[in-house]
């Protein structure tokens, strides 16, 4: 049986993240594979249709990567019926205005996180699609992470007893663009642009927290500018008015304390990028982008505070690996295959407008907690 095709309207590829992640990685990866393959056998084709503002980038793109189909007209591209799914990689601000004409135009939406920069525009969306009944989705990537994978297999096994709390370190250094060009792009650190760690990274501990470990309950963070002034991608100075560092303490159901600092005026000293300490009444465990390290409680060591005395204990040493025991896949493309598959035969996916609302709105509190200080609720 020979594969037929769908097309799907990317707008925002020539990004960072819509680039690497979303067309090579995922995209143009499962077209590599044969397809994204159905319950009954069958094998689905991508075919992007890439959509932007610069003829220029989009036409070197496509001809890269051997795409026929690009343009800047994002109405035309909506008006193909052969295009049956849109996804939107663009900057934030940008992405209600598109996902609205694209939910109008009955196509299938798949978009990158946040879905808006405020909660109200948030569920806007949520109700539009719910209204014109087209299925929509929100990448979650980091429930697809490999550490992660490992991290949900300890807990579904019962491995923490009860859990108590989790702690999570997330950041690097991001250079501020003068003597090294900086890795992020400018407008992350300017509020009027949608930039700002808190609306960046809040929604994907929304995400992790509630389905690892339960629902959010309440919130309290300081939300901070730890660099003023940073250079553009032109050599300018310009002044960041959008925090590049937040530290939050969020509760959850059950009475689970998280931690989570997330900073990009950080220097690395940890494992990787993102790690994730759970601390249960039967053993611990740590969980990175691709490795999890576990402490039984029979294997805790007893240390005892003498600060008189040099330290010969070799803590980490004291942890196991969790093995790998399966083939882990790029996460976005996971994602990806999960998406269609909902679009083309009801398959379940729970990562929808309203779970990424749910993520803008602890943003919004935690920001609204940072300016306040003071903890806030967060209502189911």
């Amino acid at each position: 049986m020979s594969p037929r095709s769908i097309g799907v309207v990317m707008n925002g590829v020539t990004g960072r993240m819509g680039y690497r992640q979303h067309l090579v990685r995922s995209v143009l990866a499962i077209n590599e594979q044969g397809g994204v393959a159905l319950s009954d056998g069958e094998r689905v084709l991508l075919r992007p249709v890439l959509v932007g503002r610069s003829a220029a980038k989009l036409g070197r793109l496509a001809a890269d990567h051997g795409i026929a189909d690009w343009t800047t007209d994002l109405d035309a591209a909506l008006a193909d019926d052969d295009n049956l799914i849109y996804f939107d990689a663009q900057v934030t601000q940008a992405r209600v205005k598109a996902v609205l004409k694209a939910i109008e135009a009955g196509k299938h939406i798949y978009a990158e996180k946040p879905t808006a920069e405020t909660v109200e525009d948030a569920l806007a969306l949520a109700e539009a699609a719910a209204a014109k009944g087209v299925k929509n989705g929100v990448v979650q990537d980091k429930l697809f992470l490999p550490g992660l994978l490992k991290l949900k297999r300890l807990i579904d096994g019962g491995f923490f007893g009860r859990i108590l709390s989790v702690r999570g370190e997330f950041g690097y250094w991001v250079f501020e663009g003068d003597w090294q060009a900086a890795q992020r792009p400018s407008w992350n650190y300017r509020a009027e642009d949608g930039g700002g760690i808190v609306l960046d990274m809040f929604p994907h501990w929304a995400y992790v927290l509630e389905n690892l470990f339960g629902r959010v309950t309440s919130v309290y963070a300081q939300a901070v500018t730890h660099i003023p002034e940073r250079v553009d991608e032109q050599g300018e100075t310009y002044t960041a008015t959008a925090d590049d560092a937040a530290y939050g303490v969020f509760e959850l159901e059950g009475g689970i304390i998280a931690q989570i600092n997330s900073s990009w005026s950080v220097r690395v000293n940890r494992d990787e990028l993102v790690e994730f300490q759970v601390d249960g009444t039967h053993g611990s465990a740590v969980a990175g982008l691709r490795n999890c390290r576990f402490q039984h409680r029979a294997a805790t060591p007893k240390p005892v505070w003498n600060p008189d005395l040099p330290v010969t204990a070799r803590f980490r040493d004291d942890w196991q690996e969790v093995p790998d025991n399966s083939e882990f896949d790029n996460g976005f493309k996971i994602q990806w295959e999960m998406f269609v598959r909902h679009v083309l035969e009801d398959a379940p996916f729970p990562h929808d407008f309203a779970s990424g609302a749910r993520g803008v709105r602890l943003a919004e509190l935690g920001l609204r907690s940072s300016a306040e200080g003071r903890r806030l609720a967060v209502e189911p």
